[in-house]
């Protein structure tokens, strides 16, 4: 499975995995080295703690390696007539401005203005020139959007 990220997303993913790594590694050996000296761990809860936490690290560092090993980087889409990944669109509707950036479904962050190619509205883009105009359903019902530009 590819991954559609930015450079930028690229480039945190890496330092969050290192740290992980290192720190995140680090501070589970010390609980667990903390809570074997309470005795029993069989009736040890700091133990068990440790233990889920240290789970839950290795889980989230695997799913890390597999985005980066998987990653796609998205090439920001200078001079291009036509919306794609890595686009920033310029859009009017209901005479208010947005802007949006269109990313890879696992860098999406709308409060960002960051929206994936795969949710409605990145979808309804892909594809769209400057001055179309682009019908989205909404639960509201449908949302009109023209294209004023792409970067």
């Amino acid at each position: 499975m590819e991954f559609h990220i930015t450079k930028e997303r690229f480039e945190e993913l890496k330092t969050e995995l290192e740290q992980e790594k290192k720190e995140g590694r680090n501070d589970i050996a010390e609980r667990l080295k903390r809570a074997k000296e309470f005795g029993d761990l069989s009736e040890n809860a700091e133990y068990s703690e440790a233990k889920e936490a240290q789970a839950k690290l290795e889980a989230h560092i695997i799913e890390l390696e597999n985005i980066i090993r998987n990653a796609v980087i998205i090439k920001k889409s200078h001079g291009k007539k036509t919306i794609d990944l890595g686009s920033t669109v310029k859009v009017e509707k209901d005479k208010k401005g947005f802007e949006y950036t269109i990313v890879g479904s696992n860098e999406a962050n709308p409060e960002k203005r960051l929206i994936s190619n795969e949710s409605p509205l990145g979808a309804a883009f892909m594809g769209k020139k400057e001055g179309d105009i682009v019908e989205v359903e909404t639960p509201k019902g449908i949302a009109k959007y023209k294209i004023l530009g792409i970067e």
